[in-house]
């Protein structure tokens, strides 16, 4: 089989699908990163403070993430059958579960928000900071769910520019509303973190309300309506908690994964939980095309294996190992290069900027791996069908290698930087995996209900 299909729909469809979901990643990573320097200016407690209060914010974004997930991969497969009356049904399924959970996780934050933070630090400025921050933020997170199910369901029938225009609008209330609150002008008070949680909250909620009305008002493939949530289908209903939960279960590993990792290096002094900060905002960037291609070759897949062509996908997944490679090692060389530049756009202490750079270093070998096994792991095994497997593959990784490593390397004293590597060596681990499980063929299976 040839490295390259010749079938140019694919490389069509790729771009097509990756360009907007790149962009609209790119944007969201922007709207981080203005939060992050905006808020590097009142100090190292200030941003480690908000730093471990997003912790809680990656619970949800890993659970609104599975049920994305979930949404798009039975979607796309129904997508491929033209069935859009399927499509509804199951997006109204994963938005009560995702607005469900969303409810729960606000009740929790805003009640006790010291506590929360808690769970990450004992150093009692990053805990009033970051508390400060999650009493706020935490009431967003019902429009971060409404909004991210309602962007998934766009993007599985093709639709995936409208993510895009959302997280553009966002983007430019956000960065407004931090540099009036946070800094005090135009007359506003200065507001400091809480200033950065309302602009935060206020941006979510522009967020909802620009898609709720493309849905309702604008979109001509799917026409959902609110309605829509109050049906019932009980086969379908089956089928997304079957093919969901290890989704979600998945996403959650991940969670645990991130927190667990946020903890252990908060054990150790601010300047490198600020190091890690700056990294992890990198590292974000680094995201923003694998993850567009990923989850354009995400949809592609499923909509592929929904319309029957089992032998074409097999052509595809060659071309797509080949491509993540190559981006994967690009990427890094990218990363090594920005390092410095990007490190210097931070008002931080020495201390804290030299394990930025090292923690970075360290990214910009394990990013290879990352690039490579999203594709193969999440863009083809997870839309492809084979959703137990990633999830299985994740929880050995991080149970049995990831935290056990991290957690002796910090017990043994080693160096902050041997700690971050611990953290993210399953990042390359997992490609031995992927390059197997690939090349058998056998996550290729049909979803849809009229072919379980």
């Amino acid at each position: 089989m040839k490295l390259f299909t010749k079938d140019r729909d694919f490389y069509k469809s790729l771009i097509a699908l990756s360009i907007p979901i790149a962009l609209q990643n790119l944007v969201t990573f922007a709207v981080g990163l203005l939060d992050n320097l905006m808020i590097g200016a009142l100090g190292d407690a200030a941003v480690s403070g908000v730093y471990m209060g997003t912790q809680i914010q990656t619970l949800l974004q890993v659970f609104s993430g599975g049920i994305e997930g979930a949404i798009l991969i039975l979607a796309a497969q129904y997508w491929g059958k033209r069935d859009t009356e399927a499509i509804r049904k199951i997006v109204s399924i994963g938005m009560k579960f995702s607005l469900g959970f969303g409810a729960v996780l606000t009740a929790v934050c805003a009640l006790f928000p010291t506590f929360v933070i808690s769970l990450f630090t004992k150093d009692e400025s990053v805990i009033e900071s970051g508390a400060e921050y999650l009493g706020v933020v935490c009431f967003s997170f019902l429009f971060f769910c409404l909004t991210q199910a309602l962007i998934a369901a766009m993007r599985s029938v093709e639709t995936a520019r409208v993510g895009l225009y959302v997280s553009l609008v966002s983007l430019v209330i956000n960065g407004v509303l931090n540099y009036i609150l946070i800094f005090g002008k135009f007359g506003a008070p200065a507001l400091g973190i809480r200033g950065a949680a309302i602009a935060t909250l206020v941006a979510r909620v522009a967020e909802s309300i620009i898609i709720v009305l493309f849905v309702l008002c604008f979109d001509k493939k799917l026409r959902f309506r609110f309605s829509d949530l109050f049906r019932h289908d009980g086969a379908l209903l089956r089928d997304f908690v079957k093919y969901g939960t290890p989704i979600v279960a998945g996403q959650l590993v991940w969670a645990v994964n991130m927190m667990a990792g946020a903890a252990i290096m908060g054990r150790l002094t601010k300047e490198v939980v600020t190091g890690v900060s700056m990294t992890n905002a990198l590292n974000n960037l680094a995201y923003v095309v694998m993850n567009g291609m990923a989850g354009a070759v995400g949809i592609i897949t499923g909509k592929t294996i929904g319309e029957g062509k089992e032998e074409k996908m097999k052509e595809y997944a060659v071309t797509v190992q080949v491509l993540f490679l190559a981006l994967g090692i690009l990427t890094g060389g990218v990363l090594f290069l920005l390092r410095d530049p990007f490190i210097s756009l931070y008002n931080v202490t020495p201390e804290a900027a030299e394990y930025a750079r090292q923690f970075i270093t360290v990214l910009c070998v394990t990013v290879v791996g990352t690039c490579y096994q999203c594709a193969c792991l999440f863009g083809l095994v997870k839309s492809g069908g084979d959703i137990a497997f990633v999830f299985k593959n994740d929880a050995i990784f991080v149970f049995l290698v990831v935290l056990p490593s991290a957690i002796l390397a910090l017990s043994l004293g080693a160096a902050p930087w041997i700690v971050f590597a611990c953290l993210k060596c399953d990042q390359i681990l997992k490609c031995i995996v992927a390059v197997i499980k690939i090349n058998r063929y056998d996550w290729i299976k049909n979803l849809t209900v009229k072919n379980a």
